[in-house]
């Protein structure tokens, strides 16, 4: 025994022993500072430099992250990883990491989306302003650095990346916005005014606690007690018990939150994108086809940006990716979908590295294209001189009778309306297995469970005889009527595989790709929204109104022998909140007797014809 003791104590001590040092961990240095603002406030900033100087004598230009998240690790110890790819750690970049204002180890209050300055004087200060005066610092007090800064992040960062671009810094020359935020009324917790819960309820339970004082401590992780996210929230009952059971008044932006329903100052004081003028750096925003937090961001920054600044080099980059997908993993697959190849690890190398080395280091142009797009259902990466494409035309398919969509406008003078009962104390699930949060794969999760319920309504071309190509937003136009005075509209856009489809390599246990009903785009809406964001009103009971709903950007194929298909329902839970039905001014007020049951109809005549207008792509557009 002895003997056996001996011979298994190095083997023990070899599992114990510390890992070895990543590249940046033996490759760079590190220093902390505490970078002053001009009101006075300290921001901390982490910067991590090359231990050996290049070998062309020159200085290198640094890579800046702005982030509420936390620079960890504070003190001596060093991050693991350094910038977007391990590209950059190699090349040598200068990199650092800066606590925003009122977070963690930096000084000042922070704010939730502050609000941009448009005028600023003296001592008056914004995110445009406190990154400037980073870089300003930056450029004077980094040793060896060539007066070239880029500026990026995924995200809240990403956000930070984006309002540090107005105006900025003359050594400021490029910028990479990742999955920003632009406006939170439209992008993350809410949707066209529905309320996204898990994923606000579940982010704001620990970045949205009181911040007691600067530190490095994260916030405590929310227990749920349970795993079913459906039952969690519906036992919750209304919005207004979230304060009362769980937060007890130590989440100040949950109350903020609920306390503007509207598209009010509130919210508009915090939208970023009226404010993207006067960019001088190149921009690269990226964004992911199936970002479940932050799709409306990319897409609208990119066009603010583009509309707002001619001549700035601007570009786009839509990838088959959940939130954050370009930076970690190969981003070949999401849930039930598959995309052929390492779409990642191609755009690292491909279009992000040479965006900064070109704009940063003077390396040759590497010719990317202003939007580089992929697209889903064919699998192949698409080069547009703007987006949406120019060559999409656009047209509209009409919800016709029998479950049927198709191109022409339904003739007969006859009103027509389908019509299904909405239950909200038994809503649509928004997935098969409801967890506890808002999860990444939803938006490419099999809808054929919802196309069976008889509270969603489902119309469907036939198979397809030619590649169909959906290229840029699509416009749902919806005629309703309900038997209420309030309803939510959900429109899904899925592509239905044919029976015979072959399953690829690596599907999970379960899952096949035979009559798959591939998620490919949805979006909802309050329908007291359908005329005014800022003045809701009621529906008239019996009376058609018109609904309609922007669903966001898709560069899609359908295949031949796909149909696709749209789902309407109006409950998505608990993905989106419940709405009771009853017309409330706040609907955080709504009692349990509220949430009634009312038959919705959605009409599809001549006079009012129910359709979705889209952008349709020639198959040889952007080869």
């Amino acid at each position: 025994m002895l003997a056996l003791v001996l011979a298994l104590a190095p083997l023990a001590q070899e599992r114990e022993a510390p890992p070895e040092p990543t590249y940046a961990q033996t490759h760079y240095t590190k220093r902390e500072e505490l970078v002053p603002m001009r009101d006075g406030v300290r921001l901390h900033t982490a910067i991590y430099s090359p231990r050996a100087a290049p070998a062309d004598g020159q200085g290198v230009p640094i890579l800046l992250v702005r982030t509420p998240y936390s620079c960890r690790p504070y003190g001596a110890e060093l991050r693991e990883r350094l910038g977007p790819s391990e590209l950059f750690e190699r090349a040598g970049y200068h990199f650092v990491y800066q606590d925003v204002r009122g977070c963690y180890q930096s000084e000042g209050e922070f704010v939730n989306m502050r609000p941009h300055r448009a005028r600023k004087s003296g001592t008056e200060f914004d995110e445009a302003s406190d990154t400037w005066d980073t870089l300003a610092w930056l450029v004077a007090n980094v040793p060896g650095n060539n007066g070239r800064v880029g500026l990026t992040g995924i995200s809240y960062p990403g956000f930070y990346a984006a309002a540090g671009m107005i105006d900025a810094h003359p050594a400021l020359k490029a910028v990479s916005p990742q999955a920003p935020i632009a406006d939170w009324f439209f992008d993350d917790f809410r949707h066209h005014g529905a309320l996204w819960l898990p994923h606000g309820f579940n982010f704001l339970a620990g970045f949205g606690r009181v911040r007691e004082a600067s530190g490095g401590a994260r916030p405590e992780r929310f227990t749920h007690g349970t795993r079913d996210g459906y039952q969690f929230f519906l036992d919750l009952g209304p919005l207004s018990n979230a304060d009362k059971l769980w937060f007890k008044g130590q989440v100040p932006y949950w109350n903020e939150l609920l306390d503007h329903p509207n598209h009010d100052a509130f919210w508009q004081a915090c939208n970023l994108r009226p404010h993207l003028t006067r960019v001088a750096p190149a921009v690269l925003t990226v964004g992911g086809w199936y970002d479940a937090e932050d799709l409306y961001g990319p897409l609208k920054i990119y066009r603010e940006t583009e509309q707002r600044n001619p001549g700035v080099w601007n570009g786009l980059v839509m990838g088959p990716w959940a939130h954050g997908g370009w930076a970690r993993g190969d981003g070949d697959r999401l849930g039930h979908a598959y995309f052929g190849d390492k779409q990642s690890l191609w755009y690292r190398e491909n279009v992000e590295f040479p965006f900064f080395e070109h704009h940063l280091r003077g390396a040759a142009d590497p010719g990317l294209a202003e939007a580089t797009v992929f697209e889903t259902g064919a699998n192949v990466w698409r080069r547009f001189e703007r987006w949406p494409p120019r060559e999409a035309g656009l047209r509209a398919l009409y919800l016709r009778a029998g479950g049927a969509l198709g191109w022409e406008r339904p003739a007969d003078g006859a009103e027509a309306a389908d019509a299904y009962v909405s239950d909200p104390n038994r809503p649509v699930p928004f997935s098969e297995d409801v967890a506890i949060g808002m999860t990444r794969e939803y938006m490419t999760d099999d809808q054929r469970f919802a196309a069976r319920r008889p509270d969603v309504l489902v119309y469907q071309t036939e198979p397809l005889r030619e590649p169909l190509t959906l290229a840029g937003p699509i416009q749902a136009e919806l005629w309703v009527s309900t038997t209420g005075t309030d309803a939510d509209f959900v429109v899904k856009v899925i592509d239905v595989f044919p029976p015979d489809a072959p399953d690829w390599e690596g599907l999970e246990a379960g899952q096949s790709q035979s009559n798959y009903h591939m998620h490919v785009r949805s979006e909802a809406i309050r329908g007291r929204f359908r005329r005014s964001y800022e003045r809701p009103e009621p529906f008239v009971p019996g009376e058609p109104a018109l609904v309609d709903v922007e669903l966001q950007d898709v560069l899609h194929t359908f295949q031949p022998g796909h149909r696709l298909q749209v789902q309407i329902q109006s409950t998505w839970f608990p993905l989106m909140d419940r709405n009771p039905q009853t017309y409330i001014e706040n609907i955080r007020d709504a009692r349990p007797e509220d949430f009634v049951a009312h038959t919705h109809r959605v009409h599809r005549s001549d006079r009012h014809p129910s359709r979705l207008v889209v952008g349709v792509l020639p198959a040889a557009a952007g080869k």
